[in-house]
């Protein structure tokens, strides 16, 4: 491997391995969370747990269009050397954060009771869940904030910051959590409020990371220029094709859970533990999605050619190596790696009447997550929305025209469909990754 290749490779290493893990620690803090709500003495805290995590969940998954978009503009002025763009990028993005925060919190009634309504549940276990919610939610400003502030450290080529944030915040959860769920006896709202303690800390050290390492961008910042509306409008129609993009990849999800429970709890409790699966090959797979948004933006602004063809092509390598690992993994041990999730024999044999589709999903998924990742970083953000949009589409109507002669079979199909479909669109409609077109 010649010199150029080493340094390729490392540049994205070195923003790939603390991005995977980084998204390895999240599920960490549910795990802990359900352990310490099981422990409180009553097994419906952990079905209300359950529905309050989901619903944060969506309320999350929709806002990531902040760190995305804040990631590709943040990369795009890191590589044309524009400090008070980068700067300035940082204070819209946290402007916009506070505004979603205030809002939700604003219409936090409303927000939660439609929520709970539609998680459905018992009377008990709707009454914890609310609870759970409504200490939860005053974690949202931070949260959010954080979204901003990880995708402008990834945009400036920082991805260790973000990995050490995320570390210390399921640490301080844990600890917070047992304290005020068995010193101070608050039930479930005691897990929630340490969610909450620990996110405003997270900010808290993410402030003092940045004063530490970039407390010169202090001079650069402009709040006359930073609120201008030529960049507010680019930056909004950029989170805007995220946030519709990332509204279909949640419809395409929430409805393959939701149609699994169509067809009986055992095929239910069978594809959520597939999708666990899936869950493990996302894990690494974003995390280099998240340095291709990175090393892609920062070339665009560089306008360097030459090096975003290069990059753009070991960057799809790894991809490809990472889902043929999983690939590999999967056909040797798919059985041991479902039993670390203890599911009883009759889920464990349907599983295996299914494991195909899982086995193919890494093939299937590697190139439209890489290439998602690229042109976030190329802010070529239309691209994401219309191909999804596409993709969503032929998804649904995969499943309901084959349902009915093939049921759970053409659930899989139709998500394989959407993957599929997804990665060729996003190929041809970035004009075969023409370097020349993604920078334009």
């Amino acid at each position: 491997m010649n010199h150029r290749a080493v340094s390729i490779n490392k540049d994205i290493l070195s923003l790939a391995v603390p991005s995977v893990i980084s998204n390895v620690v999240v599920p960490l803090l549910g795990m802990v969370d359900i352990a310490i709500a099981g422990r409180i003495g009553d097994d419906l805290n952990i079905a209300a747990l359950a529905i309050g995590v989901t619903i944060f969940n969506f309320i999350y998954w929709n806002c990531a269009f902040l760190r995305m978009g804040t990631s590709g503009i943040t990369a795009q002025a890191y590589g044309a050397d524009n400090r008070k763009e980068s700067a300035n990028m940082l204070l819209r993005a946290l402007w916009i954060a506070v505004v979603i925060a205030l809002l939700l919190l604003i219409f936090q009634k409303p927000v939660g009771q439609f929520s709970l309504k539609v998680m459905q549940g018992s009377e008990k276990v709707q009454a914890l869940a609310a609870d759970y919610f409504f200490a939860r939610i005053w974690a949202v400003p931070a949260a959010i904030m954080l979204f901003a502030i990880q995708g402008w450290f990834i945009g400036m080529q920082d991805a260790k910051i973000p990995m050490i944030v995320s570390i210390a915040a399921v640490i301080c959860n844990a600890l917070f959590s047992l304290l005020f769920v068995f010193r101070f006896n608050m039930g479930i709202a005691g897990i929630a409020w340490g969610t909450v303690t620990a996110q405003y800390l997270a900010l808290i050290l993410s402030g003092i990371f940045w004063l530490v390492k970039y407390r010169n961008y202090r001079t650069y910042f402009d709040l006359k220029e930073a609120f201008k509306l030529e960049p507010i409008v680019r930056f909004m129609n950029v989170n805007k094709d995220i946030f519709l993009r990332t509204v279909c990849i949640v419809a395409v999800y929430t409805f393959f859970t939701a149609a699994s429970a169509r067809f009986g709890d055992e095929i239910l409790a069978t594809n959520a533990l597939l999708m666990q699966l899936f869950t493990l090959f996302s894990y690494m797979s974003d995390g280099f999605a998240y340095a291709g948004e990175a090393l892609s933006g920062r070339l665009v602004g560089e306008r360097n050619r030459l090096a975003l063809k290069q990059y753009i092509r070991y960057l799809l390598l790894w991809s490809v190596v990472i889902a043929v690992v999983y690939v590999v993994g999967y056909l040797c041990a798919w059985k041991e790696i479902l039993l670390l999730f203890n599911p009883s024999h009759e889920v464990l044999d349907i599983a295996g009447q299914y494991i195909v589709w899982i086995i193919a999903v890494p093939l299937a998924g590697c190139i439209p997550f890489m290439i998602d990742g690229i042109m976030i970083g190329a802010t070529k953000t239309k691209i994401l929305r219309d191909t999804v949009f596409v993709s969503t589409c032929l998804f649904f109507a995969c499943f309901y025209l084959f349902s009915r002669s093939f049921g759970n079979t053409a659930l899989w199909f139709a998500f394989l469909v959407f993957l599929v479909v997804r990665g060729i669109l996003l190929y041809f409609c970035s004009h075969r990754l023409n370097v020349d077109k993604i920078m334009k």
